[in-house]
């Protein structure tokens, strides 16, 4: 064991390193560094290529491309497809549909605004950071989530298809204002 340590302590570090960086060493090693930095380039391009030739990447390359083309704001027809089905509420002749379609309605709003950057910890909060000037509207958008604050809240409160259809007027003009409908 003594002679191990005697052994190493008989190294000298200070010139294995000083030959390590020196410029005969780098030379000789240059040829080396080359290939490997070759070989590296090669297997990055083999993986990036093998990556984007998988489905997934095609898809999420298509959709973005695909929302960049649109005209209309981004998503506006999953947000179309959404509000359509709201309004398929109004044509069942039943109370907690119409119930069922304005609370919707309000949260779909409620979520857009915020994917606008209306960030606010209430609805209220939201509808304050508007203008009249963006959204003619606001001040029955006030009303209409009074309207939904009470259907929620009360189990009791009864509800007819004209608020229904008046509420959900509002919320989609309120859609069309913001652009957030596609055409």
């Amino acid at each position: 064991m003594t002679n191990l340590f005697n052994t190493i302590s008989n190294i000298d570090l200070w010139g294995i390193l000083s030959y390590f960086i020196s410029s005969d060493f780098q030379k000789t090693l240059l040829p080396v560094k080359i290939v490997f930095l070759l070989l590296t380039a090669i297997l990055l391009g083999i993986i990036i290529f093998t990556i984007s030739r998988t489905h997934y990447f095609q898809w999420l390359n298509f959709q973005d491309v695909r929302n960049f083309m649109r005209v209309g704001s981004i998503g506006a027809k999953k947000i179309t497809k959404q509000w359509n089905k709201i309004l398929g509420r109004l044509e069942v002749a039943s109370e907690s549909e119409y119930k069922l379609a304005v609370i919707e309605a309000d949260d779909m709003l409620d979520s857009s605004l915020k994917k606008m950057g209306y960030d606010a910890q209430t609805f209220e909060g939201k509808l304050d950071k508007l203008t009249p000037t963006l959204l003619p509207n606001v001040q029955q958008l006030r009303e209409v989530h009074r309207l939904r604050d009470s259907i929620v809240h009360d189990p009791d409160y009864r509800f007819t298809a004209d608020e229904a259809k008046k509420a959900l007027d509002t919320y989609g003009q309120a859609f069309r204002d913001l652009q957030i409908l596609a055409e």
